[in-house]
């Protein structure tokens, strides 16, 4: 992949990375990134976009499972209950859709004037707009959690089997789409802080956000092997042909690796997250931001 293909224990330390993160709102994708530009990998092929989303679907299946009785208690208790959960997850899923990729397509062409295939995946691999998207997410993660810290808000007191508002599904549908094109901003911070700060207790906010993910990952996952099947073919036609079953085994395999490692990682980090403070989470966005800048600043 790039110029080197990648190791099955490169796809392992991924699906680790993946896993540990996946939880935590400091943008998984940005430390799978981050950690295939330390091991020399280029994050833009089709092959590696392809594994990150395989990534990504491993730890969401991970999710399901360690959350599945939970969301059944909450969601699934009632056909009423299902209802009030279906409706503000389909309009936010649309709203996502409506704002994210074509915001997608502008910030290509805007990131990368004159390109004959502007493609958003190429931008993935820039260190220099990963930082800034981090240091974004910080700042929204650290005002929604010092908010929560000063207040005791009508939402901490409120039932937590109840669903979200439809405005407060829609402030969130709406910046999920905002973090489409990047890697960095961190989109169950973003979803789960633009919750709080519309009224939300964010244990609500973050089981509606973790379950719009499960939603989304499957197109995306769609468009990824659609690119990586395309690439296939002109790298056969301009004589660099790319291991097309080799790439499917190895992100297959990532995404099994990344549901172990995320089960382990939901163990260990469910009860700590819950416990946690919110604001914490932001102040290590805004460090983490720092050290991909200075990587940049290193040739990564």
């Amino acid at each position: 992949m790039g110029n080197m293909p990648i190791q099955l224990i490169q796809v392992i330390l991924l699906a680790i990375v993946q896993g540990l993160a996946e939880l935590l709102p400091v943008s998984s994708s940005a430390h799978v990134v981050v950690a295939e530009k330390l091991m020399h990998l280029d994050p833009s092929t089709p092959e590696m976009t392809l594994l990150l989303v395989m990534l990504h679907t491993g730890t969401m299946f991970a999710v399901i499972v360690y959350f599945w009785k939970r969301w059944q208690k909450t969601y699934f208790s009632s056909a009423a209950a299902f209802k009030g959960f279906l409706v503000p997850l389909v309009a936010a899923t649309a709203l996502t859709v409506i704002i994210g990729y074509p915001l997608q397509k502008v910030v290509a062409k805007v990131a990368m004037p004159g390109a004959e295939k502007a493609e958003i995946e190429e931008l993935f691999k820039r260190l220099d707009i990963i930082a800034p998207a981090l240091f974004a997410a910080g700042v929204l993660i650290l005002i929604a959690g010092l908010r929560e810290r000063r207040q005791i808000s009508e939402a901490a007191a409120e039932d937590e089997g109840a669903t979200l508002t439809m405005p407060q599904s829609l402030w969130i549908g709406a910046i999920q789409g905002i973090c489409i094109p990047f890697r960095g901003f961190s989109r169950s911070g973003a979803t789960i802080s633009t919750g709080m700060l519309a009224g939300a207790a964010r244990e609500k906010a973050e089981r509606f956000s973790f379950a719009l993910a499960v939603v989304l990952t499957p197109p995306v996952v769609f468009v990824e092997v659609h690119r990586l099947l395309k690439a296939t073919k002109e790298a056969a036609a301009a004589g660099t042909p790319i291991d097309l079953h080799a790439t499917l085994m190895m992100s297959l395999l990532g995404a099994v690796f990344a549901f172990l490692a995320g089960l382990v990682a939901l163990k260990w980090l469910s009860s700590w997250l819950e416990s946690g403070k919110w604001y914490l989470f932001g102040i290590y966005c805004l460090v983490a931001s720092g050290v991909v800048f200075y990587l940049h600043t290193q040739g990564y």
